[in-house]
């Protein structure tokens, strides 16, 4: 029974994450719109999130349990993954417009190029959950839940509010009704508590390879980071001075410093 909470509670977990992504729609229920400037410095926030999340919180971790060796090794395998799971859907092109139009067998292939964004972010709460109920955690819900796993779910729900915000903006332009931008935010992010899960159970039975898979995730992460966010951010901030990069750079800052008072915890 209690293995079976265990797993509830990780992919709870995951939900959360995947419905702060609807989070990034909310504005669209009170604004008409959301200006490129505070777009680039959501993007901006988002990564430093999630740069420092993976540095301060996987890497470090890792390297606790492993060898830097193993960590590389890890990490090398995350960017493989992604960049491997790119070339595969490399002629599949899809824009959030196409969410609204889809039929069964186009939602699943949505999902399916989704995943592969979305899913190395479940696989960073699932590791993060591998001291669950060990010595060493807080007491949250009844369970012994390890920090980082709390740093990791916080780390990365704030990071897919802006993620929301881009899925938002082109549906809204066609006049999607708001309450179902909000499920389309949440949809982008649903393989989050499946990745949750599925590295919750393979870190936790097979601890040999925990150190792999903190620095898995971790590769991951940043490699989506500095090959999706901020280029994207570039993109839309194009028109602004200077191309956005100020307010990249200030959002980038930003979201750095919101995770570091969680690292000294």
């Amino acid at each position: 029974m209690a293995l079976l909470e265990n797993f509830v509670l990780v992919f709870v977990a995951g939900l959360v994450t995947a419905l702060a992504t609807g989070l990034g729609a909310v504005p669209f229920l009170l604004f008409d719109s959301i200006s490129d400037r505070r777009n680039v410095v959501l993007w901006g926030l988002a990564s430093g999130i999630m740069l420092s999340a993976s540095t301060f919180g996987l890497v470090e971790e890792g390297l606790a349990e492993g060898t830097p060796l193993e960590i590389a090794i890890g990490m090398a395998a995350g960017v493989a993954l992604v960049i491997a799971a790119h070339d595969v859907l490399l002629d599949v092109d899809i824009d959030p417009r196409d969410y609204e139009e889809a039929d069964f067998k186009k939602l699943v292939l949505i999902l399916g190029v989704l995943t592969v964004h979305s899913f190395p972010e479940g696989v960073a709460i699932g590791v993060s959950f591998a001291d669950l109920g060990l010595e060493g955690g807080t007491r949250l819900l009844g369970f012994t839940v390890p920090l980082l796993a709390i740093f990791m779910t916080v780390a990365i729900s704030i990071h897919n509010v802006p993620e929301g915000t881009a899925i938002s903006i082109p549906l809204s332009a066609m006049g999607v009704a708001n309450w179902k931008l909000v499920w389309w935010a949440v949809f982008s992010s649903l393989p989050q508590p499946i990745g949750a899960v599925l590295a919750f159970g393979f870190v936790r039975y097979a601890r040999e390879f925990l150190p792999y898979g903190f620095g898995f995730a971790a590769g991951a992460m940043i490699y989506l980071v500095l090959t999706e966010f901020v280029p994207e951010a570039l993109d839309v901030g194009r028109a602004l001075p200077r191309g956005g990069k100020p307010e990249l750079a200030a959002g980038l800052v930003v979201g750095a410093l919101v995770m570091v008072p969680l690292t000294f915890i």
